[in-house]
């Protein structure tokens, strides 16, 4: 199994959901090598192997050629010498327009000592020789992302070749040419498993780079596993993927005790949280439009915004732009305890998703007795029956949601409660089992 994360080093809800569906699946009697990047430290699951790629060895295949010439020199004994050539394969980042006298083999030369004279024969001896090195990663989705994901695939081809294994599991693009470059590798089934495309995180403003990693990873899967109808929506109408091929899998949630929440002191009786990377994707800007409304009828309500992403500045910007500063909390990303804490003194969590493929913080907040708003471009939408939905873009039917569930307690328990007897169907137990039939069938 590939993964670009896994907690408790994370940075948004791949690793959790990483983390989730392999601890059900263990519960299955799989057992995985999950492979990373970079092991920060911490990532620990009974019967997973966690594999660091940044050190496991890659080979770089050497042919030596030893040639013995016997050279015959008037008057003098018949002279064998020994000259040994080595050819080095590696890969070249050369131009393919390149003049054909730079595309002859490199090859060092080892020893030449004399000026040949003409021999009366001449024997070739090859020899297959190997050293290896390490590929170095980041672990995370810096500037360098695109090289990573092409070096992470090298490492995957690599183990492919060494390991003993019955069926690779990629999670999202950033690991789709290393499962293939395993497939190929060993001939084994393809799981491509999709958090997230393109169009989600960008809109129409996509990365071809990333989308075409994402095509070339749906067409050549054995199968492809999508969070939500959703996400499984988009791959067949804008990836052209046979519907057939595709299987909804749902996140689920990991059951937590709460009884125990940690405090923090209450900044108001009304909070409305948003929790969430700050980024086109999440809808962030919508949630300051829907907040400035909600404030004309809730005057000394708080909003929190607990998350980081690049439009954070902008966000702030916006903020200060209607004078709502006073009003927001910032609180930049947030894992574990924290979280926890934010949700015991929030009123309402809201997700204003512009596209959303699934969503388990709403689920998360659910289960710490937070009502929930979420907009229909969500897939959580799609298993969350009672819960309050809306478009997006429609601010002002969002804000008199927000209201709705500030002003009436009644209907705040209400959501609470009918949402708490959802979510005990979401289990990643459930869903562990589902893909543990399909492992089966590919095999």
């Amino acid at each position: 199994m590939f993964g670009w994360e896994f907690p408790p080093h994370i940075s948004g809800g791949l690793g959790t959901a990483c983390y989730g569906l392999t601890k059900s699946l263990t519960k299955e009697n799989v057992e995985i090598l999950f492979v990373v990047p970079k092991l920060f430290g911490g990532e620990s699951l009974p019967r997973v192997d966690f594999i660091d790629a940044g050190k496991v060895p890659i080979k770089i295949n050497q042919r030596k050629e030893i040639i013995t010439q016997q050279i015959e020199i008037p008057g003098e004994e018949r002279t064998e010498v020994e000259v040994s050539i080595t050819t080095i394969e590696v890969e070249s980042n050369l131009s393919p327009y390149r003049s054909t006298s730079y595309q002859s083999p490199v090859l060092h030369m080892e020893s030449w000592s004399y000026t040949l004279e003409p021999t009366t024969s001449e024997v070739t001896t090859e020899v297959e020789v190997s050293d290896t090195f390490t590929h170095k990663f980041s672990g995370t989705y810096g500037p360098d992302l695109i090289e990573e994901t092409k070096r992470y695939a090298e490492v995957a081809a690599a183990l492919a070749r060494e390991l003993t294994f019955d069926i690779i599991h990629v999670h999202d693009w950033m690991t789709f040419p290393a499962g293939i470059a395993a497939q190929e590798a060993s001939n084994k089934p393809l799981i491509v498993h999709v958090h997230s495309t393109e169009f989600d995180r960008s809109g129409e403003n996509i990365d071809p780079r990333v989308y075409n990693i994402e095509k070339e990873g749906v067409e050549k899967s054995d199968h492809i596993l999508a969070v939500s109808k959703w996400t499984k929506d988009i791959l067949v109408s804008r990836y052209k993927i046979d519907a057939d091929k595709i299987s909804v899998a749902y996140n689920g949630i990991v059951p937590k005790d709460l009884k125990d929440l940690p405090a923090i002191p209450s900044i108001g009786s009304h909070v409305v949280t948003f929790l969430g990377r700050l980024t086109f994707q999440k809808g962030p800007f919508y949630f300051v439009e829907a907040a400035r409304k909600v404030l004309e009828k809730f005057p000394d309500a708080h909003f929190i915004v607990a998350g980081s992403g690049d439009l954070f500045p902008q966000v702030v910007e916006r903020v200060a732009q209607l004078r709502l500063s006073s009003r927001f909390h910032f609180t930049g990303f947030l894992k574990g305890d924290n979280i926890d804490k934010v949700w015991s003194v929030s009123s309402v969590y809201v997700m204003p998703s512009v596209s959303e493929p699934f969503g388990i913080t709403p689920l998360e907040a659910i289960q710490a007795g937070v009502p929930v708003i979420v907009s229909n471009q969500s897939g959580v939408a799609e298993v969350m029956p009672h819960a309050i939905k809306v478009d997006f873009w429609e601010t002002d039917v969002l804000a008199d949601a927000i209201c709705n569930v500030l002003a009436y307690e009644s209907l705040s328990t209400t959501l609470k409660k009918n949402s708490l007897n959802e979510i005990k169907n979401i289990t990643w137990d459930k869903v562990a089992k589902k893909i543990k039939n399909i492992y089966h069938e590919l095999i």
